[in-house]
């Protein structure tokens, strides 16, 4: 027959066990409240010691992993020796971090050191005989932290193994930590600190050591508190290396990760530690993966990439199946279940790029905003995230792994990942800024344009949507703006395929596309691949619109501007004429296009050299501007400036430096010393004043307009280029022909790398150069 089970009352006194040593040296264990031995019968007496009489016995030491692949980490280990260091009261260090990240190994190689009486960085001065005991217990919940501590009363004396129970063998350890000193306990892998407090909490004189995912809630426990990042790249190549190929020599290994010359069968290391995000973990079940098959990490890299999901949830044979990056992962989300949204919030992220994420973004959530805080923060709290008071950012595997689907994880569902995507897009989309040319919202721009780029990268050819195509489309115009004309042109390559196939190739978005790729290959000179993407996109249009649709207008206006700058300048002309008269009949003479065709055509007819009509009607276009828009209208101050450099090429100085003064001061106070076109009226006004000969006015305004252009668009923009060269000759005109070759060979160098070696402004460069030389 068994025993009726005991009630809620009875349970909690068994639980309660205290510990008594008599007069004669024997043990009597009792139950709280209850003055009778537990198993009077059963339970031998025994001669107890005091614990104050209990040495350690030498070395004891029950570490449960080698560290031999042990790399880099000096810095953390000379926070942590620092954190440690201490005397006469327990000292407590909690390292934190994303599951992975090699917390444990970091505690286990220091812990091994202090068995050994090694000095580890920042201990140098402190070798001795070591620490003793030096106790790991994997401490993931509060049953686990007893049993380690159990496990050490056995180990210091062994006889009490089946004297006394769990409880008691347990609360005799705490009693020992407290009574002696010198010895450091590791608190592996703490999932609450609430698991450890009452261990803490008593009075102890060593050290402790706690790992855990968890960042917060260790102040309660006075804890010197160290969060564990990803390995360096230098460091994340080595271990691979060190666990991929063995045999290699560590002198050998070492010269070629100084000289950057990696033998043949670690090809591609470099970029396999980059897309593992630099994660000991990760790295490490890479290398052993590498070391079984004799695979290259290219190859490695190449099977992550076809079959993701395999590859995060596999493991080498020998390998422990459950310390997977997915599925150490799944462990923590599993513990943020019941927090609504971490789930999702997650999901949503990870679409992102790894670049910090505006938190503005996720105000755009269907969600109150209070439960879209807290879902961030038990995410950050579990380092799955980690946020500032600005952004988010999430380790990019973190990101691969949650964007990746798996049937057997209940976190990493087909449709939930694809709604989060879906999520994400309308995110990106709600968040752009008006416009790609208003230096407003320059810093929106930059901020949102990695994820951006991170979302269309990761969608396959046939899986875009119309808002993602937009997407793409508009962070082509920002980045043509801001002369990155390379990346601009894949973003339209794209957007122009991904239209042509969604929507057709007579759809307008297609012709506009088409258009917008044709004005970035002319931008960097390839006007070869421009003609016939802006003639093709003018038919289309004249055949789908119509001759006069205004879309067909900015087409025409578009390839004849292409002709000017092929210097085929009738047809430039030609074109601009029948442009201006479409429009003015279409449009009528004061529609802003009209104006903007009027102004083009007298740009070409300076181009040609014929300075009495671009002169003629840059005045009309201005009069027009000024009466129509206003005198403070962006684009009347371009028919200014544009009227102001005509003045000046025919040689009116006067007329032309009194403009430029006026449309600088007009510029900066209605679009701000830092408009773009403000910086090209300040350049513009330096070129005016050295072509009066004014050299002392002339030089530091060119080179306030070189600075000004690298603070503001940045060392590789195509203004910032062209002002290197600006101020490069005006050194030379001042005679200082050292510093202008300095600054024209630097200029060279630049406008190659960004703009090409066939660039118009490349050439003009490189002709300033050898003029020079």
């Amino acid at each position: 027959m068994t025993s009726p089970s005991a009630g809620p009352d009875e349970r909690e006194h068994q639980q309660q066990i205290r510990l008594e040593v008599t007069a004669s040296g024997h043990a009597r264990v009792y139950q709280a409240g209850r003055d009778q031995f537990i198993n009077e019968t059963v339970l031998p007496e025994v001669v107890l010691r005091p614990v104050t009489e209990v040495a350690a016995p030498p070395r004891l030491v029950n570490l449960p992993r080698r560290t031999r692949t042990f790399v880099g980490r000096d810095e953390e280990l000379a926070a942590l020796a620092t954190a440690l260091r201490g005397g006469g009261e327990v000292v407590v260090a909690a390292v934190h971090g994303l599951g992975g990240v090699g917390k444990s190994t970091l505690a286990a190689h220091y812990a091994l050191a202090q068995a050994g009486g090694r000095p580890v960085p920042g201990q140098e001065s402190e070798a001795g005989s070591g620490l003793n005991p030096v106790w790991w217990i994997t401490a993931d919940s509060r049953p686990a932290v007893e049993a380690g501590l159990a496990g050490l009363t056995v180990a210091l004396q062994p006889e009490l193994t089946t004297v006394l129970p769990l409880e008691a063998l347990a609360g005799r350890a705490t009693a020992w930590l407290a009574a002696h000193d010198r010895w450091l306990l590791v608190l592996d892998n703490v999932v609450d600190p609430a698991d450890v407090r009452p261990l803490l909490e008593r009075t102890l004189t060593g050290q402790v050591l706690v790992t855990s995912r968890l960042g917060e809630g260790w102040h309660h426990l006075d804890a010197h508190v160290l969060r564990l990042d990803v390995l360096g790249e230098h460091e994340a190549i080595e271990l691979l290396a060190r666990i991929a190929t063995p045999d290699l020599a560590r002198d050998v290994l070492q010269a070629a990760l100084d000289e950057q010359d990696l033998p043949e069968r670690l090809e591609g290391a470099i970029d396999l530690v980059r897309e593992l995000g630099w994660l000991p973990l990760a790295i490490e079940q890479a290398g052993a993966y590498l070391h079984q098959t004799r695979l290259t990490p290219r190859a490695y890299l190449n099977l992550l990439c076809e079959q993701p999901a395999v590859m995060y949830d596999r493991t080498a044979r020998g390998g422990d199946a459950e310390r997977t990056i997915a599925r150490i992962w799944r462990v923590t989300l599993d513990h943020l279940a019941g927090t609504p949204l971490t789930g999702d919030l997650l999901r949503i992220l990870a679409w992102c790029g790894a670049e910090p994420i505006p938190r503005t973004l996720l105000d755009g959530l269907d969600a109150d905003a209070p439960e879209v805080q807290h879902a961030a923060g038990e995410l950050a709290a579990y380092n799955m995230i980690t946020l500032s008071s600005e952004t988010v950012t999430v380790h990019r595997l973190v990101q691969a792994v949650a964007r990746t689907p798996d049937r057997q994880d209940p976190h990493r569902q087909a449709a939930a990942i694809d709604a989060a995507r879906a999520q994400a897009t309308s995110l990106l989309y709600d968040a752009l800024p008006n416009s790609a040319k208003d230096p407003a919202g320059w810093p929106t721009w930059r901020a949102l344009l990695p994820h951006i780029t991170a979302l269309t990268d990761r969608i396959s050819p046939g899986a875009e949507t119309s808002d993602t195509i937009h997407l793409t489309n508009q962070a082509g115009l920002f980045l043509h703006d801001q002369g990155a004309v390379d990346r601009a042109i894949t973003c339209f390559e794209r957007a122009c395929t991904a239209n042509e196939r969604m929507l057709g190739a007579d759809h307008p978005d297609t012709f506009t596309a088409r258009n917008n790729l044709a004005a970035a290959y002319e931008s960097v000179g390839e006007l070869d691949r421009a003609f016939p993407l802006y003639e093709q996109a003018l038919a289309d249009y004249e055949r789908v619109l119509g001759a006069d649709h205004p879309d067909t207008l900015n087409a025409r206006n578009n390839l004849a501007g292409a002709h000017r700058a092929a210097g085929d300048l009738s047809q430039a002309i030609a074109l601009h004429e029948r442009t201006l008269a479409d429009r003015e009949r279409v449009l009528g003479v004061d529609h802003p296009h009209t104006l903007i065709s009027r102004t083009n055509l007298a740009g070409a007819h300076r181009a040609a050299g014929d300075l009495s009509q671009a002169i003629a009607l840059f005045e009309q276009a201005l009069a027009d501007c000024e009466r129509v828009l206003g005198a403070d209208h962006p684009d009347t101050l371009v028919v200014r400036n544009n009227l102001a450099g005509t003045y000046e090429l025919r040689g009116d100085l006067g007329r032309a430096i009194a403009l430029f003064e006026q449309t600088l001061a007009d510029r900066e106070r209605v679009l701000g010393t830092d408009h773009p076109d403000t910086l090209g009226s300040r350049n513009n006004l330096a070129g005016a004043y050295e072509s009066a000969g004014d050299l002392d006015r002339a030089i530091p305004l060119f080179e306030q307009s070189l600075a000004d252009h690298e603070r503001v668009l940045g060392a590789d923009h195509p203004g910032t280029l062209t002002s290197q060269n600006n101020l490069a000759y005006a050194y030379c005109s001042a005679g200082d022909v050292s510093r202008a070759i300095a600054l024209f060979e630097q200029a060279l160098a630049d406008c190659e790398r960004v703009l090409g070696a066939d660039h118009p402004t490349t050439k003009v460069v490189r002709g300033n150069l050898e003029a020079l030389r």
